[in-house]
């Protein structure tokens, strides 16, 4: 989100003098609560108290390729407690050695659930780990997965090392069993590099000194980490893309380990019953022809599940996954270029969602959490979500497409004020991450569309955003691009005429771009109508007071008003979509639907929900 008094101060709003009267909501006590270690968390959530040692997501990872099924995976989390030091990142690797702090994994060490709450440039985990006897019989290699580090992270398995990652956004692997010792604890270690803002990667709303329209850092181990048995020849991803003809998906999949022998099997079920199935050989596309289609969407979101087995010499490697059958397209109706769902004109009518915790900080507390804020967002009437510079975890696209929202994927920022200093490495860097984060989410049914570039933040020149756009749309063609979310601000300013939308942000708007020759128009950032609860607020904090409102009614009211003039002037014009700032409050900011802490609902949520309704049924005829 960017937060604005106005479009022509958007960006430099920070320094403008808070209101007293929202300063003392700050002032007020927040809701704590103890965590597992005795810490008050700053502001706790209803789920803080839930989360312990033995009880820190302890749900299966990665639903779209779990081993041997989704309900009784064969695995071992290792999130929990382990051994924790900051370091000064020349000092060797600690092997062998018991570290004197503890972190509770995965949540970032900023956070209070981690049990550190500091910052570290550098920092080291270490883990003994008992691996069971299953995962090595029958030739089986053992995989060692991490949803995310941030930053870099290198890791070692008895002082060998297993990989090296870069980037904080994106899940990697490594086969650990080369490293095994025949009995007995094995050792992993994890070395972090976590500049945050200082240097030139993907951060998206990090700072190490939070201000305004951005927040406390996320770094360190942040998502899952968890262990598995896998043959010699394994899948190390699998997508269905929907056909275009909606009667099937195609299938592709990539591995780890195996060679051109290897053949790969699908069946397809609905409710249990097998409605399609293919074969061939793996690495290469398989189509999938479906029995009796049945489509996915936010009214109905209808989800196929998939047994896949791939086949190299005798040994298989058995998965589970799912997908609904969906499209989503630029289409002329009624004169104007409009977004269309499935083949039907859809107004995309979206919340912003950062993806903060006041306890967690980037990770949610429970997975009830992680779940919570995209239900409240159907709950209220959207059937969209712009999730902002942030890549979640893969559950949490798991619930969006159970729950039914359509997703705006945002690629995490470069830090602001970056533009002119980029140098080739850096822009090349960038590029790799935006590949990655597509490669790993393409896989996820509501993901409709991408957006590279957030009003021009890191983005080194106008010809950027068409570079990029282009580069997504060659790796997937299936969804669509937004080359730049608010072309009318803030830095290196200025439409690319790329992509496959228009994008202006306005507060408190809406803003009613029209649709041009080639491209729908969305509003991607409006509204942002603040009011603190005193109790629910970030502690020490200045609040951002712009679009305040005084009470429970005022919000509502101007809610309503505002998407009454999407309803009454966007859809007239063609408009396609809207994203309203926020789903929930974010530290400094109060303009959410909901208090920072999940724990008060800030608007009529009945008279949101009839508002928006209404309009996506407006838009919804041609």
């Amino acid at each position: 989100m960017t937060s604005k008094i106005s479009m022509q101060g958007a960006c430099t709003w920070i320094g403008v003098a808070m209101a007293m009267s929202f300063a003392s909501l700050a002032m007020a006590a927040p809701d704590q609560a103890k965590v597992w270690n005795g810490k008050q968390a700053p502001l706790a959530t209803p789920w803080t108290a839930e989360v312990s040692p033995t009880h820190a997501l302890p749900e299966y990872p990665r639903p779209q390729l779990a081993r041997p099924s989704l309900e009784h995976p064969q695995w071992l989390s290792l999130n929990g407690l382990w051994q924790y030091a900051a370091t000064d990142g020349q000092s060797p690797p600690p092997f062998g050695q018991t570290l004197k702090e503890q972190v509770l994994v995965p949540y970032p060490i900023e956070s209070v659930l981690s049990g550190v709450q500091k910052h570290a440039d550098f920092m080291v985990y270490r883990r003994l780990v008992e691996i069971p006897a299953a995962f090595t019989a029958h030739g089986q290699h053992v995989q060692l997965n991490f949803g995310a580090v941030d930053n870099e992270a290198t890791v070692y398995v008895n002082g060998k090392q297993v990989a090296q990652h870069a980037g904080g956004y994106t899940a990697f692997s490594a086969d650990i069993t080369p490293a095994l010792r025949p009995h007995g604890p094995q050792e992993i270690v994890v070395a972090v590099h976590a500049p945050v803002d200082g240097a030139n990667v993907m951060i998206g709303k990090q700072r190490l000194k939070p201000d305004g329209i951005f927040y406390t850092a996320a770094s360190g181990i942040w998502q899952s980490v968890w262990l598995e048995p896998v043959p010699a020849a394994s899948l190390a991803q699998l997508n269905f893309t929907a056909a275009r003809s909606l009667d099937a998906f195609d299938v592709t999949s990539t591995l780890h380990g195996g060679d051109a022998n290897a053949t790969l099997h699908v069946t397809a079920y609905a409710d249990g019953k097998s409605v399609g199935e293919a074969s061939g050989p793996a690495g290469q596309s398989l189509h999938l022809a479906i029995a009796h289609p049945h489509l996915w969407s936010p009214r109905d979101p209808f989800l196929y599940t998939f047994k896949a087995t791939l086949t190299q010499g005798d040994q298989h490697d058995d998965v589970t996954s799912y997908a609904g059958l969906r499209t989503i397209a630029i289409q002329n109706v009624g004169g104007h270029n409009r977004i269309v769902l499935n083949g039907k004109p859809t107004f995309l009518l979206a919340t912003l969602d950062q993806g903060y915790w006041p306890d967690g900080i980037y990770t949610a507390p429970t997975d009830a959490a992680l779940k919570f804020d995209i239900q409240k967002t159907k709950d209220l009437g959207f059937n969209t979500i712009r999730k902002h510079i942030k890549v979640e975890p893969a559950r949490w696209y798991y619930w969006a497409d159970r729950i039914g929202l359509m997703v705006w994927q945002d690629m995490p920022a470069l830090p602001t004020g970056s533009n002119d200093k980029l140098s080739d490495a850096d822009k090349a860097r960038f590029r790799a991450d935006v590949s990655a984060i597509v490669e790993q989410l393409k896989g996820d049914t509501a993901i409709i569309g991408w957006i590279p570039f957030n009003e021009g933040w890191g983005q080194w020149s106008i010809p950027a955003a068409t570079e990029l756009a282009a580069q997504i749309k060659q790796l997937d063609p299936s969804r669509l691009v937004d080359a730049r979310s608010g072309a009318n601000c803030c830095d290196t300013k200025g439409d690319p005429h790329a992509g496959d939308v228009y994008d202006v942000h306005d507060y408190q708007g809406p803003g009613l771009p029209s649709p041009d020759a080639t491209r729908a128009a969305i509003d991607g950032e409006h509204g942002g109508l603040t009011l603190g609860i005193p109790g629910h607020v970030w502690p020490n904090t200045p609040i951002n007071p712009y679009g305040a409102v005084k009470d429970r009614a005022a919000l509502t009211a101007g809610y309503v008003a505002n998407t009454a003039v999407l309803r009454d002037q966007g859809v007239p014009k063609g408009m396609s979509g809207s994203v309203y700032t926020q789903i929930t409050d974010v530290e400094g900011e109060h303009n959410g639907l909901y208090t920072y802490d999940r724990k008060i609902e800030k608007a009529d949520e009945a008279k949101v929900r009839a508002i928006n309704e209404a309009t996506i049924r407006a838009a919804a005829q041609p």
